[in-house]
C-alpha cells in the first residue's frame, strides 16, 4: 500500500480526533457507537468504541492522544533525547504530534508509518548514530536484527515480529560485536579501535600502559606476548602479564651461568647489544678487550652459552682467518697478525718502513714513500705480498720504448737511474765515453736534451737515445747546401774540414785539392772572405763552396774602373798583380805601355807620375790612361 502524503495523514488524524471528541462530548453512549473508520492491523485489538479511551483523552479541550501509554519504548527514547523519535518530536507539543506521521482509522491495510524518504535514502544521522567507516556501507538488515536487540529493550517492544522493527539497538559496540577480549579491557572499544577497521588498534598506545614498549619490543607482534589463554586464538591475555623481568618471556641461554638479571648486560635495543655489562669487567679476565674487540658481540668468541668454557686467545689466528693464505707463514711469528695489525682496525696495516727494510726488497729513495697498494695491488684475500722484485719493468713502464732492450743495457734501468728520482739520469760522462758516441770535443758540454729530442719511437712519444746514423748531418744541418757528390763536401764528411772542438776551426782541409789552390796572400784569407753566406732554399742561410768563382774581379773590386779593359796583357788583374802582394810587380813599363822608363825615370814611383784623379762611374779614381808623356807635364 502506498503511504499517504504526510500533510494528508496529519489532516486526517486531526479530523478523526475532533469527530471522536465531539461525539463523546455530547453523549458517551451514543458517541461510542460513532467511529471515523477502522483501525490498522497493528491496533485492531483496540478497535472498539469502548476502547477509544485507551488512546484518546476526552474533555481536555484540545484533542490529545496518549500514544506513550502503550509505546513505552518510544517515551523513554524521547525523554532521554535519544534515537530518531526524539529528533522527530523536537519542537512539537506533546503526544498528538505522533499523528503527524502515524495516522489511524483508515482501515486494516493502511500503513500508519509515513517516511519522508524511502529506506535507501534515509539519513541515519537523524537517529543520533552516524554511520562511519565500514558501518556506512552496510545494509539496514545487517544491524537491525532481533539478535542485536538488547535484553532491556525487548519487553518494551510491541511488535510480535521483531524482524520488522528498527528499535531496540544500542550504539555500544558490544551490542552487535562479541568482546574478543573477554572483558579484560572494558566495553569501550573506541578506546583502541575505529569504525574504519578492527586492525590495527590505532587508538591504543602501549606507552600509556604499565609496560611501555621500547627497543626491539616495539616491532614484536602483539600475539607474541598476548597469547591465547585457551585453544581459541581470539582469547588473548591482555591483563595480568608478568613483565617485571625478562624470564617470563625469554629463555635463559646461559643456563644459569650468570646470577645477575638480564638487564645487567643486555638491553631491549638488541640481545647482542650489551651496553650495560654491569659489574662484569672483561679487563679482569685473561684477555682484556681493546679496540674493536670491545664492541664485538660476546657470541662471536663464546660460541656456546657456557661463558666459563675457555676460549683460545694467544694468537690472532685462534679466532681470525688468515686472509693472506700463508704468505707470512715463514716469518718468526708463524704468520700471526700482530706484527702488522692491531685491535683498532685491520686496515691500514702498521707494518713500518723499518720492518720492510728487513725484507728481501728494502725500500730506498722514493720507494720509501710509495703507498703499499701501488705495489701490492688490493685484491682482498688474493692480494700478493711477495711480488717479483729486482727489475724495474715489473712495476714501471719502459719510458724509452725499448731503445735499451739490447746489449749491453738489457733494459737495466739502474744503469742510468736510481730510486732517488727518475730525473736527472745517473748516466755519467765516464759511461758516455764508453758508448758508440763518446761525445768528444765540444759535444761534451752539450746538454743531453739538445741531442736526445722528444719524438715518436715505436709509436710512443719519448726521447731518442739510439740513432740510426752517427754522422754529423744526422744532428747538424748542412750549412753548405752542396750536393752529396761534390768534392768540396768531402763525401759529406764534416771531419774533412772541421774538428769536434769548434765548428769554426778548419784544420784539415787541403785547398790544393780543389780547382783553386791558395797561394800568396790568399793563404791568409779567412774562408768566409771568399765563401760568403747566402740565402738558400726555404730562406735557410747557407755558405756555398761550390761553385766558387776564380777570377779576381769576382771577389775583388776593380779600383781602376775599367781603365785596363783593353790592356795589352788582357783585361784581368793578373797581368800586373800577383797573389803574393797587390803591388803590380808583374807590370813591365817597357813592354806593356807606350812610355818606356829609362834613365832617371827607371826608379820613379808610379804615384809620382800618375797623380791625376777624375770621376769614373761616379767614383773619384786615379787616372792611368791618357797620362801626358811631355816633360813639361811633370817637370
Amino acid at each position: 500500500m502506498t503511504p499517504m502524503p504526510r500533510r494528508a495523514v496529519r489532516a486526517a488524524g486531526e479530523w478523526h480526533v475532533r469527530v471522536l471528541l465531539l461525539a463523546f462530548g455530547v453523549s458517551g453512549i451514543v458517541g461510542a457507537q460513532v467511529s471515523p473508520g477502522r483501525l490498522s492491523k497493528v491496533h485492531e485489538s483496540v478497535d472498539s468504541p469502548l476502547q477509544c479511551l485507551r488512546c484518546h483523552i476526552l474533555g481536555a479541550g484540545k484533542p490529545k492522544v496518549k500514544c506513550y501509554s502503550c509505546h513505552e519504548e518510544i517515551r523513554k527514547k524521547v525523554k532521554a533525547n535519544l534515537g530518531y523519535h526524539a529528533r522527530a518530536m523536537k519542537g512539537r507539543q506533546g503526544e498528538p504530534a505522533c499523528a503527524e506521521c502515524h495516522a489511524e482509522h483508515f482501515g486494516r491495510n493502511f500503513n500508519i508509518i509515513s517516511w519522508k524518504t524511502n529506506k535507501e535514502e534515509f539519513d541515519h544521522r537523524e537517529t543520533g548514530y552516524v554511520l562511519q567507516g565500514k558501518h556506512a556501507g552496510l545494509s539496514c538488515e545487517r544491524c537491525h536484527q532481533p539478535k542485536f536487540i538488547s535484553a532491556a529493550e525487548r519487553p518494551l517492544l510491541k511488535r510480535r515480529d521483531l524482524k520488522r522493527t528498527l528499535l531496540g539497538l544500542s550504539p555500544q559496540c558490544a551490542s552487535c560485536h562479541p568482546d574478543v577480549h573477554s572483558g579484560q579491557v572494558g566495553a569501550d572499544c573506541a578506546r583502541c579501535h575505529t569504525q574504519n577497521s578492527w586492525k590495527p588498534a590505532s587508538g591504543f598506545r602501549h606507552e600509556s600502559s604499565k609496560y611501555p614498549l621500547t627497543g626491539l619490543h616495539e616491532r614484536v607482534a602483539c600475539i607474541k606476548c598476548h597469547k591465547p589463554a585457551n585453544e581459541n586464538p581470539k582469547n588473548a591475555e591482555y591483563t595480568g602479564l608478568a613483565f617485571a623481568d625478562c624470564a617470563p618471556c625469554h629463555q635463559d641461554p646461559h643456563k644459569g651461568a650468570f646470577p645477575q638479571r638480564c638487564q645487567s648486560c643486555h638491553s631491549v635495543a638488541g640481545w647482542k647489544i650489551m651496553p650495560n655489562l654491569g659489574t662484569f669487567a672483561h679487563d679482569k679476565t685473561k684477555y682484556p678487550l681493546r679496540g674493536k674487540h670491545a664492541a664485538t658481540p660476546c657470541l662471536k668468541c663464546h660460541k656456546s652459552s657456557n661463558f666459563h668454557a675457555p676460549v683460545a686467545h694467544s694468537r690472532c689466528l685462534d679466532c681470525h682467518r688468515d686472509i693472506h693464505k700463508g704468505q707470512f707463514a715463514r716469518r718468526a711469528e708463524g704468520g700471526d697478525c700482530k706484527p702488522c695489525h692491531d685491535e683498532s682496525k685491520f686496515i691500514p696495516a702498521i707494518f713500518p718502513l723499518s720492518e720492510h727494510q728487513k725484507t728481501k726488497y728494502a725500500l730506498t729513495g722514493k720507494h720509501a714513500t710509495v703507498k703499499c697498494a701501488l705495489c701490492h695491488k688490493p685484491a682482498g684475500a688474493a692480494t700478493d705480498y711477495h711480488p717479483p722484485a729486482g727489475q724495474c719493468q715489473i712495476c714501471h713502464k719502459d719510458a724509452h720504448a725499448g731503445q735499451f732492450a739490447g746489449a749491453p743495457w738489457q733494459d737495466r734501468c739502474d744503469a742510468c737511474h736510481d730510486t732517488g728520482d727518475f730525473r736527472p739520469s745517473t748516466f755519467t760522462l765516464a759511461l758516455r765515453r764508453k758508448s758508440r758516441f763518446p761525445t768528444p770535443g765540444a759535444h761534451a758540454a752539450v746538454p743531453c736534451a739538445d741531442c736526445h729530442l722528444e719524438e715518436r719511437v715505436e709509436g710512443k712519444k719519448t726521447r731518442r737515445f739510439r740513432f740510426p746514423s752517427l754522422e754529423c748531418t744526422a744532428c747538424h744541418r748542412d750549412p753548405h747546401g752542396v750536393p752529396a757528390g761534390d768534392m768540396q763536401a768531402g763525401a759529406r764528411d764534416c771531419s774533412t774540414c772541421h774538428t769536434q772542438n769548434s765548428w769554426r776551426t778548419v784544420l784539415n782541409f787541403d785547398h790544393a785539392r780543389t780547382k783553386f789552390a791558395l797561394e800568396g796572400a790568399h793563404r791568409a784569407a779567412g774562408c768566409i772572405v771568399c765563401h760568403k753566406p747566402a740565402a738558400g732554399r726555404n730562406g735557410v742561410r747557407v755558405i756555398a763552396f761550390s761553385p766558387t768563382p776564380r777570377r779576381c774581379s769576382d771577389c775583388h773590386e776593380d779600383v781602376h774602373r775599367g781603365q785596363f779593359a783593353k790592356s795589352l796583357k788582357g783585361p784581368g788583374c793578373d797581368g800586373c798583380h800577383g797573389v803574393a802582394r797587390w803591388k803590380p810587380f808583374l807590370f813591365n813599363h817597357q813592354t806593356d805601355s807606350r812610355f818606356s822608363l829609362t834613365g832617371g825615370h827607371k826608379d820613379v814611383r808610379c804615384q809620382q807620375c800618375h797623380v791625376k784623379k777624375a770621376e769614373i762611374g761616379g767614383v773619384l779614381t786615379l787616372v792611368y790612361n791618357g797620362t801626358s808623356r811631355k816633360c813639361s807635364a811633370c817637370h
